[in-house]
Order: C-alpha cells, then sequence, then structure tokens
C-alpha cells in the first residue's frame, strides 16, 4: 500500500515537472492495464517493447503474462523514473531505456516487437514529436505485431487507422479517467 502511495506522488512530480510528456496525474489502473494487454498475446512474444513505463504499473502485468526467455525493453523519458524502473524490476528478461520513444528502433538490435504498449500521452505531446513517434511505431512491430496503446480520448484513431492494417479499440470506464484502449495490428507479410 505505501509503495502504490509513493508511485502516485511519484507520478504526480512527473506531471508536475513536465505535464506534456507525462500527460496523466495517475499511473494506470491495474484494470485497465489489464484489459489492454488481453487485447493482444504477450504469452506468445518474444520480444516486448514498453512505451512510457512511468512508475510501472504496465511492466509488472507485461512480466506477469511474459514467458521466460522472452525480452522486455522499456523505455521511459523521464530518467528518475527509468532510474525507478531500473532499480525495481531484477528481472534478466528486462532492460530499461531512459530516452524518448521515437528512437525506439535503436534500442532493439534490428529486432522487431511482437508486442508493443504504450502509454505515451499522444495528444498532448507536441506535434512534431507526436508524429515522429507515430511514424516509428509500425516498423519497429513483427509481421503480424500489435501495437496496444492506452489514450484518454478517442482523437487518435484516425492517426492510428493511417499506420496500421487493423484497428480495434475499446473503453474500460474503470479508470479514472476512463480509458481508451487500441489494438493496432502490423500487416501479415506472406
Amino acid at each position: 500500500m505505501l509503495q502504490h502511495l509513493t508511485d502516485r506522488l511519484r507520478f504526480l512530480g512527473a506531471f508536475l515537472t513536465n505535464p506534456r510528456q507525462v500527460g496523466a496525474v495517475l499511473p494506470t489502473s491495474r484494470t485497465a492495464v489489464r484489459d489492454m494487454l488481453d487485447l493482444t498475446d504477450v504469452p506468445a512474444a518474444d520480444l516486448v517493447v514498453e512505451l512510457g513505463a512511468g512508475t510501472g504499473a504496465q511492466t509488472q502485468e507485461i512480466l506477469a503474462r511474459m514467458k521466460p526467455g522472452a525480452r522486455l525493453v522499456t523505455l521511459e523519458i523521464d530518467a528518475r523514473l527509468a532510474k525507478l524502473l531500473d532499480e525495481r524490476f531484477d528481472d534478466p528478461r528486462v532492460h530499461v531505456v531512459c530516452d524518448s520513444a521515437e528512437n525506439v528502433a535503436a534500442h532493439l538490435g534490428g529486432a522487431k516487437a511482437d508486442v508493443m504498449v504504450s502509454a505515451l500521452p499522444y495528444t498532448s505531446l507536441e506535434q512534431g514529436i507526436r508524429q515522429r513517434i507515430l511514424d516509428v511505431l509500425p516498423g519497429a512491430l513483427a509481421p503480424g505485431g500489435t501495437a496496444v496503446v492506452i489514450q484518454y480520448s478517442p482523437l487518435m484513431l484516425a492517426e492510428f487507422r493511417k499506420r496500421f492494417s487493423s484497428v480495434t479499440w475499446r473503453v474500460t470506464p474503470w479508470n479514472v479517467p476512463p480509458a481508451f484502449l487500441f489494438a493496432c495490428r502490423a500487416p501479415i507479410v506472406d
């Protein structure tokens, strides 16, 4: 319980320091994280990429679903939160990177993600950064891979549809605020 409160305060501090970069005042609820991950097949993935890891609300659930031998590359732009993640997740499957999501490909060693989990606040990011990040996402996914994205409005739907072969979405009302969950699939190459 104390860690939960401490994480909320750390997250709030990161938001107050850079609200456009963090985009929310609280970490994503456990229910919303589970609902988001239910939209893809984390247990079958060899490589999972997490964008905007924050205090690790998604990271913990991703690791619980990952198979032994799979790899998780988690990107967090806030140096204090990245350090917290690195200290918190003592798991050989995890590699924490302090960098912008627009540089994700540089941290994958030529591999492509089977699953990408994104909690980035796309609607609050500066337009140029948002476009650069969105443009690199499809290329970081393996053929048939899925990017699952949590947002707090449906505004990004058209942007996702421009870049992915199919996009499905749903709302999870058990988050504050209610969350829009998107599953964006890369085309399967024959």
